[in-house]
């Protein structure tokens, strides 16, 4: 598995495993956790997604129960976990509606619940989660530099950032923000044209894709999209997700994907995109699909 050094700190895998559906799944023992981490690192797979708001405001502590099961365990795990969306549930279940807080407080406040929640004593890297309209960015990057220079946190991001969102943010700061998790995938194709990608690929930052799959959606059904990756995924002997997670691996950007499933059999074959190298032209015919028509 390809190492990814975000900076001089810290690596990750260039797959993510995206613990949001950890909570979903029948059996959230720490055996069965345990099991789809070790499935994951049998792989090379060391880097595992979480944010605050995961599974109500439960995914975190699901997966604190398997780390103090296995306390050997944390120290072959890159932890990335997010804050700043506050929604009436969980912890937050009096809040009268969802709203983002990127607080100095709330921000402090997220992270020792976070550490407290996963029985952990760091955070590899902490983002923030939507952008905030209300973000006071001199607030917010202050606080960000404190959890890093406190050791608290090992690095910083964030997610669904626009690239002026991340250029305010970084004004501000000493810490550098080492990437941002968007949404992109053969169904969701706009990063590629909107100015995203671009802005990111050009400053050298790495980017995570979540909902690579789309959701599920490019997984259900069928579709003009769906029926070109089948037949990409005949040719590599693959199935449908490991060449929409190799339509991502593909671009210079370095995107690491961020995968989440609860199947063992799924989880198993995650690293099969690797072994997938689309050449040009079959990147473009899996684009041109995405897109609906032709290329200009």
């Amino acid at each position: 598995m390809e190492r990814v050094r975000l900076s001089d700190s810290l690596e990750m895998s260039r797959l993510v495993y995206g613990m949001w559906r950890l909570g979903d799944d029948s059996d959230i023992s720490s055996g069965h956790v345990r099991a789809k981490i070790g499935a994951c690192l049998d792989q090379g797979i060391t880097s595992f997604d979480q944010a605050d708001i995961y599974g109500d405001y439960g995914a975190e502590a699901i997966l604190g129960h398997a780390l103090r099961a296995d306390p050997g365990l944390r120290r072959k795990m890159e932890i990335v976990t997010k804050c700043d969306i506050i929604a009436p549930c969980g912890r937050y279940a009096d809040a009268k509606v969802k709203h983002y807080d990127t607080s100095r407080a709330h921000i402090l406040k997220s992270v020792e619940t976070s550490l407290g929640a996963m029985g952990i004593d760091h955070i590899d890297l902490l983002l923030i989660h939507r952008p905030d309209p209300l973000m006071d960015h001199h607030e917010t990057g202050a606080v960000l530099d404190e959890v890093v220079a406190g050791g608290k946190v090992r690095a910083v991001g964030v997610s669904n950032f626009r690239p002026w969102d991340w250029t305010l943010l970084q004004s501000a700061m000493k810490t550098p923000l080492l990437t941002n998790q968007i949404e992109i995938s053969l169904v969701r194709i706009s990063p590629f044209t909107n100015g995203d990608l671009a802005f990111h690929q050009q400053h050298g930052h790495r980017l995570m894709a979540w909902s690579p799959l789309g959701g599920g959606a490019l997984m259900a059904g069928e579709s003009p999209v769906g029926a070109v990756a089948d037949e990409v995924a005949a040719a590599y002997g693959v199935d449908r997700a490991a060449i929409a997670i190799a339509f991502l691996l593909a671009h210079p950007a370095g995107i690491l994907p961020v995968l989440g499933t609860n199947t063992m059999a799924r989880i198993r074959r995650i690293s099969d995109a690797l072994g997938v190298d689309l050449d040009r032209e079959t990147w473009f015919r899996l684009y041109e699909a995405a897109l609906g028509q032709e290329v200009p």
